[in-house]
């Protein structure tokens, strides 16, 4: 049976939107009825009709195991408003716990336009909280170390959201196993992004309004700038728009056997170019394009002869000339 999903907000998964479903759609089932027409054992079946009675959605005819509708016109509706309620609830604590954050001197006593965060927490709650503040442009650089984890989970929430998510990627960042993958799945989920062979440091800009811009990269004694002030904002958006004109755009890898048109280069011949241009390794970029060390040094020698180069400089400098990337 479908589901929306939209019942998270209320405490109710998939599966409880299901049993909830069905019991709207058959008006009064049993356990062994949930069990039959859902993927749940009996057992679970029961306690998810538990859990909807408890909710106010469903009741339990006594003495028979039956549960039967309450109208979700009325239902429903006492269940969001008790959401709201709770919501309620919270945004009114914020201040209390906005003044137990900063009595630990987490934000206090700082200027309100740019304040230095010297602790891998503070910077990682930084970063995050640009991230849940954007709501039109978000623009970063990525190189390491890296303070959080490889993974974001927060910035598909950020893109199904329609914020325009732009990054440079650092090569010496990607020569992780597994960090183009990365790349390409964020990519594919929305991201624009770019690699340059190397970016002095890690920058976040959100909205161009608010920015946090590493000021140390050791781990071990990390320090941060955040800052609103307008002009160093601003000469942090020219330094980021600078440097994604000059950084490559690689191109997807994931059809690399598509023909092209004669003349033209292949969609390999590309993504050799800009993995050569931002200065990846030879042994990154032949396990990303699944070719032996020595069938890339093959095709390197091939496509330079091609574009009249004797290294990787002048060829990337032929291929913009033709257009090629």
């Amino acid at each position: 049976m479908d589901t929306s999903g939209a019942f998270d907000v209320v405490g109710l998964d998939a599966r409880a939107e299901a049993v909830y479903r069905l019991v709207l759609t058959e008006g009064t089932v049993t356990p062994d009825d949930v069990a039959a027409a859902l993927p749940v054992a009996a057992d679970e079946a029961a306690t998810r009709l538990e859990r909807l009675r408890a909710a106010g959605l469903i009741n339990r005819v006594s003495g028979h195991g039956h549960f039967t509708a309450v109208d979700p016109r009325v239902a429903l509706r006492a269940l969001t408003e008790r959401t709201a309620d709770r919501l309620d609830r919270v945004r009114a604590d914020i201040p209390t716990m906005a003044a137990l954050f900063e009595s630990m001197g987490a934000t206090a006593g700082t200027d309100p336009e740019v304040r230095v965060v010297d602790e891998p927490g503070l910077i990682g709650m930084w970063y995050v909280r640009l991230e849940h503040e954007v709501t039109e442009e978000f623009l970063t650089f990525d190189r390491p170390p890296y303070v959080l984890a490889a993974d974001n989970p927060v910035e598909p929430l950020v893109l199904a959201r329609g914020v325009d998510w732009r990054v440079v990627y650092a090569a010496e960042g990607l020569e992780r196993p597994g960090a183009w993958d990365e790349l390409r799945h964020a990519v594919s989920a929305g991201e624009r992004a770019r690699v340059a062979p190397e970016l002095p440091t890690k920058i976040a800009i959100a909205d161009r309004r608010i920015a946090i811009v590493s000021t140390s990269l050791d781990l071990d004694r990390p320090v941060a700038l955040v800052t609103e002030a307008p002009p160093l904002v601003d000469l942090l958006v020219a330094h980021f728009e600078a440097t994604w004109e000059r950084s490559v755009e690689v191109p997807a890898l994931d059809d690399l056997s598509t023909a092209a048109p004669p003349g033209s280069p292949s969609r390999e011949d590309l993504a050799l170019l800009a993995m050569l241009g931002v200065g990846a390794k030879d042994e990154v970029i032949a396990r990303e394009l699944g070719m032996s060390p020595r069938t890339l040094r093959r095709r390197s020698a091939e496509l330079f002869d091609r574009l009249g180069a004797a290294n990787r400089f002048q060829a990337g400098a032929q291929a913009v000339r033709r257009g090629w990337i």
